[in-house]
């Protein structure tokens, strides 16, 4: 009985389970921004393509083309056949993809990779997200989404500080990195397996959706349409600023690498706070915070006239864009009945992807028309507005509550 109660008191770290799950989580960030650093050197490999300018900024958010629309139909296959043949599936067909930019011959070729590594991070990210809502409840399950934010950072800062390492050396080195996957097989082979499933009986599906929120379709499709935004502003980050570093005079592999590292050392760090901070604001609060940080952040890129304010910035961003993620994927699995995880996980991700594939298509024209200092303005307006909607709304429940 005490070993059982030990178990059940461990640090959800320690669970190979939750080992595992979090290193599927640091793959979604390799995904896209990894080859950010090399985008400069790969415009000029394939400066012959009349396309290249375009086609290059579109290789970091290509995958979330493929993610925006396969993501639900993976959520209904996790849910019918399984979360753990769609995880490792996901992992082989992630190494794969990803290093394929290592020889392909040209950038629409690379482009259609990119599409590829997309379906594979909608397998991952899809059946990760159900498989949190499986094996963890309560405070673990709070934990286990900020950690999850804190993996895709530390992870994002390894990967994007070799990738900017390798860029340096050859534009086409950083897709070797995605090769790191299949060291991750083996643990996830081992400890993911699949929940016993819920009997179908009328009787087990009463009580699944009295499990869930009786608005949770209406409150889920505010999430995914909240999460879209905050990914398309946040992915300005990985798809410019490459290119905002180089129109200040800089080097721009070696100090994209090093200003996405700040921006993910930042992000691992404070997401390792939010149970803490979450318990301390409610929701509300924690996007208050998250979107005003943010807002900061931006806003110290308008007036980025030394190296320290732009790291100070990157740490702004990082820090707020991982204190406000965790809440959605938490919110969505105490939202959703469970035998509606798998699609729901799935639309959430589609958001995010959204967001990210968007956020290049609307930003450049932007750059383009108006410059960088009139966008990074602009944008942190829009948080800043965002930041008094959530207190608002913080306000307005602390209110009713008092009332009753």
């Amino acid at each position: 009985m005490q070993s059982i109660q030990n178990a059940m008191e461990r640090p959800v770290w320690m669970d190979g389970r939750a080992v595992a799950l979090l290193l599927a989580a640091s793959l979604t960030t390799m995904a896209n921004a990894t080859i950010s650093p090399a985008l400069p050197g790969l415009e000029r490999l394939f400066a012959a393509d009349p396309n290249a300018a375009m086609l290059t900024r579109l290789l970091v958010p290509a995958p979330s083309l493929s993610v925006a629309l396969f993501a639900p139909f993976a959520g209904i296959a996790a849910d019918r056949f399984g979360r753990r043949l769609l995880l490792l599936v996901g992992v082989i067909l992630f190494a794969v993809s990803g290093c394929a930019g290592l020889f392909l011959p040209d950038l629409p070729t690379i482009f259609a990779s990119r599409l590829v590594l997309g379906v594979a991070v909608a397998l991952i990210m899809t059946a990760q997200t159900a498989l949190v809502g499986d094996y963890f409840t309560g405070e673990k399950r709070s934990a286990m989404t900020g950690l999850q934010i804190s993996a895709r950072n530390f992870g994002g800062l390894v990967f994007i500080s070799l990738a900017g390492w390798a860029a340096a050396m050859s534009p086409r080195w950083p897709f070797a990195i995605y090769g790191l996957a299949m060291v991750f097989l083996p643990l996830m082979w081992m400890v993911i397996v699949d929940p016993p499933r819920r009997s179908q009986a009328a009787g087990a599906k009463a009580v699944d959706e009295a499990e869930a929120h009786p608005s949770w379709v209406l409150l889920l499709s505010l999430l995914v349409l909240l999460q879209a935004v905050t990914n398309m502003i946040f992915f300005v980050m990985p798809t410019q600023m490459s290119f905002f570093l180089e129109a200040k005079g800089y080097d721009g592999a070696v100090m994209t690498g090093a200003i996405l590292g700040t921006l993910m050392l930042a992000g691992g760090s404070f997401a390792l706070l939010y149970p803490k901070v979450q318990r301390a604001t409610g929701y509300a609060g924690i996007f208050l915070l998250g979107y005003a940080a943010m807002a900061l952040g931006f806003l110290l890129l308008v007036f980025a006239g030394t190296t320290p304010i732009l790291f100070a910035a990157a740490a702004a961003i990082g820090a707020g864009y991982a204190l406000v993620s965790p809440s959605f994927v938490a919110l969505t699995l105490n939202l959703a009945p469970l035998r509606r995880r798998g699609v729901s996980g799935g639309i959430l991700t589609a958001s995010i992807f959204i967001g990210q594939f968007v956020s290049p298509l609307l930003v450049t024209p932007l750059i383009a028309g108006h410059g960088y200092e009139a966008l990074f303005s602009g944008i942190a307006l829009l948080l800043a507005a965002m930041a008094i909607a959530a207190g608002a709304v913080g306000g307005a429940a602390i209110a009713r509550s008092g009332r009753r």
